[in-house]
């Protein structure tokens, strides 16, 4: 690279390598929708993995759990559609976000107060509806942030934080259980989190000037054949993939106790967070589809692990083994989106993505929890591992092999 020199003798970079070094680095803005990840997942993920033996204790059993979480889930789909098409309609990406993020992190304590499974089921509800709220006009904000070569990378980083704040959530839980405080306490300090999570979107997060056609945005599904195709594939593989409540109930039948259940959650956010940017950043370079081959692979083996599992050290290692799944299949799924659609498409594709994900989510957790309690957890894993290959098959190409930052 040609350089110019100061008449003091100092280096100095042309004009185009700054820009080519901005380009290289992810934006501030991720970092900073990272960093409200983290805190949401710290307070959600102090919750997650007490509730299947929390919901146990009030009268439940794995059918109320299947339709609690297959409810939840299927609430936050479609609460993404109606997000996605008024991300891309209005621009304002980060005030959806906040709103998101708000009522979520509102609702979450008050599982402190319930007495009944059908409470928990209206308070995930509501805590679902929030999370379909900003899921979109999020990732959506991430895309507009990021160059596309850094695209997979960007999405990689923001999943890693969030994974680190679902590490964070677990161990926060096990050091307050293990001094004797209770399962509501925890549940009620989930205030604290979530206010902190506000406080930074708010504060440091900036929306992103977007150009958008004076038109509405249309209704409906992108004109891409590809993109088609991936969702058709993306709503097999999950109708085999049911909530990961069902691994904390697995894990319980094979010997972990409750008091370890945060722990367990920690080890799998722990891999989570240490892969995903890694699998992110490996999709920029072989592409999208080469990664979530590789993680749905890795997933068949880990549901087969599931079904045939007899030890609780078995538990601990399938555990890290779906951390690694999620690292290499969150990041370039997301990722995949984008690049199948043209960008003021961004906000209904990710939002329609999203939805289809939780949409057959709900059938997934609800034949699942019917599976297990009455044929047992081998059938029911075995499915979702059949399901999981089958996908594979539908997976479409990548659309083009980015260049590399």
């Amino acid at each position: 690279m040609v350089e110019m020199l100061k008449p003091s003798g100092t280096v100095t970079a042309r004009p185009e390598q700054f820009e080519q070094n901005r380009r290289t680095r992810v934006p501030v803005t991720v970092v900073a929708l990272g960093v409200v990840s983290l805190l949401n997942d710290l307070g959600g993920d102090a919750v997650t993995p007490l509730l299947p033996a929390f919901v146990a204790t009030i009268g439940g059993g794995p059918e109320a759990l299947g339709i609690i979480e297959g409810v939840a889930d299927a609430t936050a789909s479609l609460t993404q559609l109606a997000s996605g098409y008024l991300a891309d309609r209005t621009g304002r990406l980060k005030a959806l976000t906040f709103a998101g993020y708000g009522i979520a992190n509102t609702l979450r304590p008050l599982l402190s107060l319930v007495s009944a499974w059908w409470q928990i089921l209206v308070i995930r509800f509501g805590d679902r509806a929030g999370k379909g709220v900003r899921g979109a006009p999020r990732d959506a904000l991430l895309a507009d942030a990021t160059p596309p070569p850094l695209r997979g990378a960007a999405y990689g980083l923001h999943r890693g934080l969030d994974h680190a704040g679902a590490f964070l959530g677990p161990a926060t839980a096990y050091l307050m259980l293990s001094r004797g405080i209770s399962v509501r306490a925890v549940f009620a300090w989930t205030a604290v989190a979530g206010a902190l999570c506000l406080v930074v979107l708010g504060i440091c997060v900036k929306d992103i000037a977007r150009t958008r056609s004076l038109e509405p945005p249309r209704l409906g599904l992108p004109g891409s054949k590809m993109y088609r195709r991936f969702l058709v594939a993306i709503a097999i593989f999950t109708l085999g993939n049911s909530s990961d409540a069902f691994l904390l109930w697995r894990a319980r039948e094979l010997g972990i106790a409750i008091t370890l259940a945060p722990v367990l959650w920690m080890v799998l956010h722990a891999v989570k967070s240490a892969s995903s940017f890694c699998g992110g950043a490996l999709s920029d370079r072989l592409g999208r589809r080469a990664a979530i081959l590789a993680g749905w692979g890795l997933y068949v083996c880990v549901y087969v692990g599931f079904a045939l599992a007899a030890a609780p050290w078995q538990v601990w290692l399938l555990f890290a083994l779906y951390g690694v799944f999620y690292g290499l299949t969150e990041s370039p799924q997301a990722a995949l989106v984008v690049d199948l659609v043209e960008e003021d498409w961004r906000g209904r594709a990710l939002g329609t993505y999203n939805a289809v994900v939780g949409l057959a989510m709900l059938p997934a957790s609800l034949i699942f929890g019917l599976l297990y309690q009455r044929l047992g957890a081998m059938v029911a894993f075995l499915a979702g591992a059949a399901l999981a290959a089958f996908a594979t098959l539908v997976l479409p190409p990548s659309p083009h092999r980015l260049p590399s930052p």
